[in-house]
């Protein structure tokens, strides 16, 4: 997003520029047209970006919290898994425990089997 925002600003502030490069002799209708298309772009994406930083400021506490809380925890669950593309996706049983299969590697006996 914070790429996104920095192309339009970049483009914004270019258009620009060329312009004034561009005045002696005129704008010609590309350049006229890309001004007004980048011009429109910011106007559309202005509300959406502070919309999108009026929610970062509300969720905020509410990360702040999380990362105190299960920082700790994460970070030792980081130092004992070494390889996460041999575990299956997290599940949560209907008591509220996650838990982490391990996959079972596939043999060459296995992939011509057909499953009932």
């Amino acid at each position: 997003m914070k790429r996104m925002i920095a192309l339009i600003l970049t483009l914004g502030i270019a258009t620009p520029a060329a312009a004034q490069e561009a005045e002696g002799d005129g704008l010609s209708l590309m350049e006229e047209g890309a001004k007004l298309f980048f011009r429109g772009l910011m106007d559309e994406v202005e509300p959406a970006l502070k919309d999108l930083q009026d929610l970062a400021q509300e969720m905020e506490p509410a990360l702040q919290d999380f990362v105190e809380y299960m920082g700790p925890a994460l970070r030792e669950l980081m130092a004992e898994v070494e390889d996460w593309s041999a575990y299956e996706p997290p599940e949560m049983l209907p008591n509220g425990d996650i838990i982490l299969r391990r996959k079972v590697p596939k043999t060459p006996a296995d992939e011509g089997a057909i499953e009932l």
